[in-house]
This record gives structure tokens, sequence and C-alpha cells, in this order.
């Protein structure tokens, strides 16, 4: 299958999901997760009309921006971002969707106030509560919420998890619908700085439970670029 071909595919999907859930299909948009895919790949995924581009490592983001692989589409930043490389992201990105604790968000605003922008972000939840993965939790997210006046150059527009490694169809709904719950239970509290209009979750083997639960965007790699090849050579 072509890039073209499964694009075509994941987005008739995305219009059967949000018409079964009553939504309507441009609510949802189709980012790209490009790692470990070259700017070859990036192109025709643009080309076929992803509606923006996710890269999880800095250095891919780097090189892929000299080689102009994302003109035509947003790009956002969608993997762990360490605090020493927020310069090489910030002003970069339409969008760091995968902010995921005081320190990054303090090391942010430094750079956003140095650069004279104002950083678009996601907060990261740590839906499933996972000892392993970073974020915040829904519990504690709250208090950050509330220090945002105090981070002037940085604007939330949303939430992005990503919930466990699922067994079986239908294991990740339950933490869709406390991302919803959590993103009603936000807005209600009218913050500075903060708007929920991005729910980003879903992935390539859940997005259809994400879009009924209330995703706004899913990121999908495989199911566009087909498996990773981890050896170095790229797919053409």
């Amino acid at each position: 299958m072509s890039i073209a071909e499964n694009i075509a595919r994941i987005r008739s999907e995305m219009t059967a999901a949000a018409l079964a859930a009553g939504r309507d299909p441009k609510e949802i948009l189709l980012c790209a997760a490009t790692k470990m895919n070259d700017a070859d790949a990036v192109r025709e995924a643009i080309r076929a009309g992803v509606d923006l581009c996710g890269e999880n490592k800095v250095q891919e983001l780097t090189q892929k921006l000299a080689e102009n692989a994302y003109e035509g589409a947003p790009i956002h930043f969608i993997g762990h971002l360490q605090t020493n490389k927020v310069k090489q992201v910030v002003g970069k990105v339409d969008l760091i969707q995968s902010v995921d604790s005081e320190r990054l968000l303090a090391a942010i605003q430094k750079e956003a106030a140095k650069q004279g922008i104002v950083q678009n972000i996601l907060l990261e939840i740590n839906i499933g509560e996972e000892e392993s993965k970073s974020g915040f939790s829904a519990e504690s997210v709250f208090s950050t919420l509330e220090n945002m006046a105090q981070y002037p150059n940085v604007f939330v527009k949303g939430l992005m998890a990503i919930p466990p490694i699922r067994q079986k169809d239908g294991d990740n709904r339950k933490f869709f619908q406390k991302m919803y719950a959590l993103s009603v239970d936000i807005t209600a509290k009218k913050y500075d700085n903060v708007v929920v209009d991005i729910m980003s979750m879903g992935m390539s083997d859940d997005y259809t439970e994400a879009i009924a639960c209330g995703s706004t965007m899913i990121r999908v790699g495989t199911a566009i670029f087909g498996p990773r090849n981890y050896t170095g050579n790229h797919h053409h």
C-alpha cells in the first residue's frame, strides 16, 4: 500500500468514526507521526493530505527542517523533550504537544521569552498513571493550570495523552473517556492562558475509539508509513 492509499483509508475510517459519534469529521485532524521516516516520505504524506506532521526526536526535527521536509504543513513536536534541547524546538514548531513537567514548562517559558514569542503547547497527561511514563496526573495538572499566568510566553491549547499499551480492542476507551472528562473540568474553570481546543489522543491501533471519546487530533505513524525499519534503511 502506498502512503497516499494508507491516508485515504485512514481518512475514511476517521470520517466513519466521527459520524458514528455524532461529530463533524472536520473537527478531527490527522497528524502524521514522522519519526524514522525521511524527508521524501514526509513530503509524500503532506502531498497526500495529512493535516500536520509530528516529530519525536529533536535531531530528526532539526535535520528535516533543514531539508524543508515539512513545507506546506504545520509541524508539532510530539516526543519527550529534554530541557537542554528546548532552544532547538521553541519557535521552530507550531505546537509542542508533549509538555510533561513544570520543569519543562519553565524552560520553554524562558526560551520563548528570550525569543520574544508565545509558544503554543499541550500538557501531556499520564492518564494510565504509569510509573514508567512522564506527564502530569489528572489530579496534579490543576495546580499547574492555576499557575499559567506565571508563564506569559506559553499558551496551553489543550491536552495530549499516550495511554498504556493495550491488550485488546476497547481497552483504551476508559482512558480516553477520562481525558474527555478532564477537558470538561478544565474548560469549566476558565484559567488564564489556557483553552482546551485540542485533545490529542489516539494512534494507529486505537484512533477510532479516541474519536468516539472526543479526540480532535490523532497521531498516526505506522498506519501511514508502514512498520518502521529500525536498521537505518529508509522506505521509499
